[in-house]
C-alpha cells in the first residue's frame, strides 16, 4: 500500500481491522503499542492528525512493518541537494553556525 494523504483513511481501516483480528480492544492495543487509548481512536478515525512516529508505534506494536522504497542504498552528502532523494522530499537546513569566541 502506498501511503499518501489520500490513502490514510485506508491505512486507518486496515490498522483497525488488524487490531480487531488480533482480538485486542483499544485499551489493550494501546498498552501493547505504548500509546494512549485515545491515540488508537484517533489513528483509526483521523490518522492525518497523528504523528508518523506514533503511527509507527501502532504499526510495529501490531506486528506489522512499514517500508520506504526507492531511496538510494547509501546517501552520500555530496549527492544531497535540495529537492528529492529517491521518492522522499528533502530540503537541507541552513549551514551550521560557526561558534562565537
Amino acid at each position: 500500500m502506498q501511503i499518501t494523504s489520500d490513502t490514510l483513511p485506508t491505512l486507518a481501516e486496515r490498522l483497525q481491522a488488524e487490531r480487531k483480528r488480533q482480538g485486542l480492544s483499544r485499551s489493550q492495543a494501546a498498552a501493547v503499542c505504548n500509546v494512549s487509548p485515545s491515540f488508537i481512536r484517533d489513528a483509526e478515525s483521523v490518522p492525518e492528525r497523528c504523528s508518523l512516529g506514533k503511527l509507527l508505534l501502532l504499526v510495529q506494536g501490531l506486528g506489522l512493518s512499514l517500508e520506504v522504497n526507492r531511496w538510494p542504498a547509501v546517501v552520500q552528502p555530496e549527492n544531497v541537494t535540495a529537492g528529492k532523494i529517491g521518492s522522499a522530499n528533502w530540503v537541507p537546513g541552513p549551514p551550521p553556525q560557526e561558534p562565537v569566541p
